[in-house]
């Protein structure tokens, strides 16, 4: 394949993440610059906040768009979608993949295999992300840049190719982020017009609604990849080297009891104790309630009797 083919199937991956899969090296890690072109440009319109100035109401909405995708990824991308640890409807299902998908981390079909890959070989060699074959950097931004990170295995996801429109974002999934875009600009355009107030316009709620809720959404899920392997502590001692962390949690809703995920990833809980707070389990329980989502996989009562076994254990040691 020639430089200019090359250029242009990743140009086309943009748009189409099918596109030229024939031609994707599954196995190479080396950084693949035009891929990644749309991630770099996603940092650098941040930039313009400089330009726009900032308001209440932008602030307000790019922390409650931030929120309401991490929810997305954290309740739905990682705990249904990857682990199936709760049941939910058909439309429920794509409403929520539509929300995944606006956080600009590709589709929801991409996301679980990676992640159910990860778990097969978490902190090993095969793990791309693992912080320990790697570094920090790799871990947090550099293995997706390559096109083993690009790539899915379509095996690892066979539940969820029976639905096409889940496997249309998953192709498409630039698609979702562009429209949310867009309707952040008019929106932005039609509060300043009709309710110059909120001291807002159609440019800065992009930039701060979109692009740099977008960044931050970003940064703070791949912290679970870079951090909570090496930074905070372990109750279980696991085949990896997964790690809880408070704060990592405060900021992902509750992926950072990164240890106890991995010690009972069926679980629809990350939380084991009542004051390690999980919001994205109180979310999900929410819901349930309102009968959008059922059939929460509890925490099970051994892995209950271990934790606190364990915790008293450590509380005599200390």
């Amino acid at each position: 394949m020639t430089r200019v083919q090359h250029w242009f199937i990743n140009i086309l991956r943009w748009f189409d993440s099918d596109a030229g899969s024939d031609h994707i090296d599954t196995s190479s890690r080396s950084f693949n610059f035009i891929r990644v072109v749309p991630f770099i440009l996603l940092h650098l319109v941040c930039l313009l906040a400089f330009y726009t100035g900032a308001s209440a109401f932008a602030v307000g909405f790019a922390v409650a768009f931030f929120l309401i995708r991490m929810f997305a990824i954290t309740g739905f991308y990682h705990r249904y979608f990857a682990h199936k640890t709760f049941k939910t409807s058909r439309p429920a299902q794509f409403i929520f993949g539509l929300l995944g998908a606006s956080a600009a981390q590709r589709g929801p079909l991409w996301w679980a295999a990676h992640h159910r890959h990860h778990h097969q070989h978490s902190d090993r060699e095969e793990d791309l992300h693992s912080p320990h074959h790697g570094g920090f950097w790799w871990s947090h931004v550099g293995w997706f840049t390559c096109d083993a990170g690009f790539a899915m295995d379509e095996r690892r996801v066979r539940d969820w190719m029976k639905y096409p429109e889940l496997r249309f974002i998953n192709r498409f999934d630039s698609l979702v982020p562009a429209a949310a875009a867009v309707g952040i600009y008019g929106l932005g355009e039609a509060l300043a017009a009709f309710a110059p107030s909120l001291g807002t316009n159609g440019l800065q709620l992009l930039v701060w609604g979109f692009f740099i809720s977008t960044v931050m959404l970003f940064h703070a899920t791949v912290s679970i990849n870079s951090l909570s392997h090496v930074w905070g502590k372990r109750r279980f001692d696991t085949n990896d080297d997964s790690r809880n962390n408070f704060w990592l949690a405060l900021i992902t809703l509750g992926e950072g009891w990164h240890n106890n995920h991995h010690r009972w990833p069926q679980s629809v809980r990350q939380g084991f104790r009542w004051y390690e707070i999980d919001i994205t389990w109180y979310g999900l329980w929410l819901l349930s309630r309102l009968g959008i989502i059922w059939d929460l996989n509890p925490i099970p009562q051994h892995i209950q009797e271990e934790t606190r076994k364990l915790d008293a254990m450590r509380r005599k040691q200390s």
